[in-house]
This record gives C-alpha cells, sequence and structure tokens, in this order.
C-alpha cells in the first residue's frame, strides 16, 4: 500500500515548486548510513514504497530501515482528451517534495557493505539521482 495522509485539510494544493537545497533532514540522524538525494523532485509514494521494498528485501529482516521523507503532497492530474475549463482534476497520487540533499532512507544495525548494497537498491527505484552517506561523529 502506498504511503499517503489519513487526511488533509485541503483536498488540492498548487503546484508550487522551490528550487532550494534542503536544511532540514539532510543528515543522518537515526540509522549510521542513509541514501542522500542530490536533486529536487516530487518521489510519490509508490516510488518510496517500491524503494522500501528492494532495500528490506536485501537486508533478509537484518537491521532497521527508516523513511525519512512522506508523501504529502497532492498532485492532480487531468484525464487525456479533457477540454479546458472544466475545473481542477481530481488527486491522481501523493508526493513528498524531495530538495537536493534530503535523506530519503536511513539504515542501522548492518555492516557499511551490506548497507550500500541495499541502498543502491532503493536508489535504482528513486526518480532522482542519490548518494550514499555515512552519519558523521560529533567531537
Amino acid at each position: 500500500m502506498a504511503l499517503m495522509p489519513k487526511r488533509v485539510k485541503f483536498r488540492k494544493e498548487q503546484r508550487r515548486v522551490r528550487p532550494r537545497k534542503a536544511t532540514k533532514g539532510n543528515y543522518v540522524a537515526f540509522g549510521d548510513f542513509g541514501l542522500q538525494a542530490l536533486e529536487g523532485a516530487w518521489v510519490s509514494g509508490r516510488q518510496l514504497e517500491a524503494g522500501r521494498v528492494a532495500a528490506q528485501h536485501f537486508l533478509k529482516r537484518e537491521g532497521k530501515l527508516f523513511i525519512r521523507v512522506f508523501p504529502d503532497k497532492p498532485i492532480s492530474k487531468k484525464p487525456l482528451e479533457t477540454r479546458m475549463g472544466t475545473g481542477k482534476a481530481e488527486v491522481e497520487y501523493w508526493a513528498a517534495r524531495v530538495k537536493p540533499g534530503t535523506l530519503l532512507f536511513e539504515i542501522a544495525g548492518v555492516d557499511e557493505t551490506s548497507a550500500k548494497r541495499a541502498m543502491v537498491r532503493a536508489a535504482v527505484k528513486m526518480p532522482v539521482r542519490c548518494r550514499f552517506v555515512r552519519r558523521r561523529v560529533a567531537v
């Protein structure tokens, strides 16, 4: 089942795009390794679920996988061959706003080689270029 909010205040949103770098959620907080987006995009709930399943399948019940983004933006799309002027279309899917630098997934409790291989499998499912990052050690 794809991720989506239980309820929202407004059914439809405008398509606002803000090309900025992420200032929140741009460091490894929960796990030891993470998958960081290098581009900005809307990542659908279906794509996030596909990445989660791919990484989880590779890990085989080892470690813990954290999803750091949530699809809370409704994306509407008009049907094909529909004339203009009949109002805004219904919600097609839900998407997460991902800015450059946002962490998508984190893994804890596994060694670096298996974490890297699991994240590569998740990165293939994402619509943005990603890189593998590790937790910074605080001094």
